[in-house]
């Protein structure tokens, strides 16, 4: 791990060193997004790096296998600012589930502190005096709805299948 740190330049050095767990652990959440995006930006250049010109040296060397044994620093480096970008990622979400059990407890203290505390009022009674409801159900009582729904739904999905299939 030393000499993989030993090729990182003094700013790339300071930005891993940024993700040890004892800073980590001093910065809030706004600070953890904030080297979040930078750790994966230099994630993103080296990795971009590394397969433009392992591409590029393919057609070189003649094939993907032959090519591999070059360019190991951008690869390398991609791989130390992975796992940097790993631990920031698994402290972020920490600090993000930790700040949303604090967010989600202070709503429901306030919404109980909020909430009415007058006796319930007494459930509404029963028609008992033989009056009809104005409005009629309109459901038919006969048993073949539900096959004739499920043929419908049946055509349309045909129609759609078939239509998909172009």
């Amino acid at each position: 791990m030393n000499a993989l740190l030993n090729s990182l330049t003094e700013n790339e050095l300071s930005l891993v060193r940024e993700t040890e767990r004892a800073r980590l652990a001093e910065l809030d959440e706004d600070g953890l997004v904030e080297l979040h995006t930078r750790v994966r930006r230099a994630r993103d250049k080296y990795v971009k790096l590394y397969r433009r010109r392992a591409a590029a040296r393919i057609e070189e060397v003649g094939g993907r296998g032959r090519a591999y044994p070059k360019n190991t620093r951008n690869r390398t480096k991609a791989e130390v600012f992975e796992d940097a970008l790993a631990r920031v990622s698994a402290r972020l979400a920490a600090a993000a589930r930790a700040s949303a059990r604090a967010l989600r407890a202070e709503r429901l203290a306030e919404a109980r502190n909020a909430r009415n505390t007058a006796p319930p009022a007494a459930p509404a009674a029963e028609r008992t005096d033989g009056r009809v409801a104005q409005r009629l159900d309109r459901r038919p009582d006969h048993l073949g709805l539900p096959k004739r729904h499920a043929s419908t739904r049946a055509v349309g999905a045909r129609r759609q299948a078939r239509h998909d299939s172009r």
